[in-house]
């Protein structure tokens, strides 16, 4: 957030505590003169009385049960407008609060994603004119082939995330439900990120024949969003691990790597629309905030649960309960 934003939200924020400030020292003061008007009437009642009348006694009783009950109701109406007003308060000033974060996000979602369209681009660009320009070692020219089809695949990845994300929001997708081999699903999609990544070391142990219900462009999102988190946030020499198995009546994916980790107070954040860590000034990660949102809801869809741990020695381990479906 800007220096410019920040003295603007700071002066927001001293208006609103001023102007809630001012409307319960109104409502304090409406009480004190409503209950000085009754004692005031009270007085001038009690003054009229003569002492000498038969029902002296009885007229002070009835005129003092009249200033009890004024009072008790001077308090309830208080009462019910104050808690009105401090509700009110603090709806309002969370809603605000969580207007100004979602716009923060929205606007580091544009600043993330102009910078992830133009990079694939600009590489794949240039590789093209490389080719067109120069006649290359068979080598050369597989490793420029094999670079730009990285970046395309970046680019229809995000395309996918920003398309499915809308249409699932939006009550547009419709969800197919058909049994389907979740292993040849998670297979298929570590070969290809050994392909696109060969210098990745990977270990990878999926028991075979494991069937889930669900939609089958869904779960090749979710599973291709956490393997491309777990190689983007990991060193080059590190490993990532991907495992599929059966426990009882439950399909488990779990997905390591050796990056940095997440720490604690951030594991619950990062499933929120846009949400990343750190700032986007000076993040060096590529990254949209979509992807592990999308996770989030695909997996909820599915009735699969999420959970994200701390690997061993080091990095995050993202594991994925399915419930089982027999074949």
């Amino acid at each position: 957030m800007s220096i410019f934003r920040k003295k603007r939200l700071v002066i927001a924020t001293i208006v609103y505590w001023l102007l809630l400030l001012y409307t319960l020292a109104a409502l304090i003061f409406w009480f004190i003169e409503l209950e000085s008007q009754n004692q005031r009437m009270t007085n001038y009642k009690m003054q009229e009385l003569k002492h000498d009348d038969p029902d002296f006694l009885s007229k002070v009783n009835t005129i003092s049960l009249e200033e009890h009950r004024k009072t008790a109701q001077y308090i309830g109406e208080g009462s019910i407008f104050l808690l009105v007003i401090i509700i009110g308060a603090i709806f309002l000033y969370s809603a605000v609060l969580r207007q100004i974060r979602i716009q923060e996000q929205q606007q580091n979602f544009m600043m993330a994603i102009t910078h992830e369209l133009k990079t694939p681009i600009a590489v794949t660009k240039l590789n093209l004119e490389t080719l067109q320009k120069f006649k290359l070692e068979e080598s050369k020219y597989q490793r420029i082939i094999q670079t730009a089809l990285i970046e395309t695949d970046r680019l229809n990845t995000m395309a996918n995330n920003i398309l499915v994300s809308a249409q699932l929001e939006g009550g547009h997708y419709q969800m197919a439900s058909e049994e389907l081999d979740f292993s040849a699903l998670v297979a298929n999609a570590v070969n290809e990120f050994k392909n696109r990544f060969p210098d990745k070391k990977w270990e990878v142990s999926i028991g075979a024949d494991l069937y889930i219900s669900g939609d089958i462009l869904l779960l090749q999102i979710l599973v291709n969003n956490f393997l491309e988190n777990a190689v983007k946030y990991s060193p080059r020499e590190s490993i990532v691990s991907a495992s599929l198995t059966k426990e009882s009546r439950q399909i488990i994916l779990q997905i390591k790597d050796q990056g940095q980790g997440i720490p604690d107070p951030e594991k619950r954040k990062i499933f929120r629309k846009f949400y990343r860590i750190g700032r986007e000034e000076t993040r060096t990660a590529q990254g949209t905030g979509l992807g592990l949102y999308l996770c989030k809801k695909i997996a909820a869809d599915h009735h699969a649960r999420i959970q994200v741990s701390d690997n061993y020695p080091a990095g995050t381990n993202f594991t994925i309960q399915f419930p089982l479906t027999d074949q």
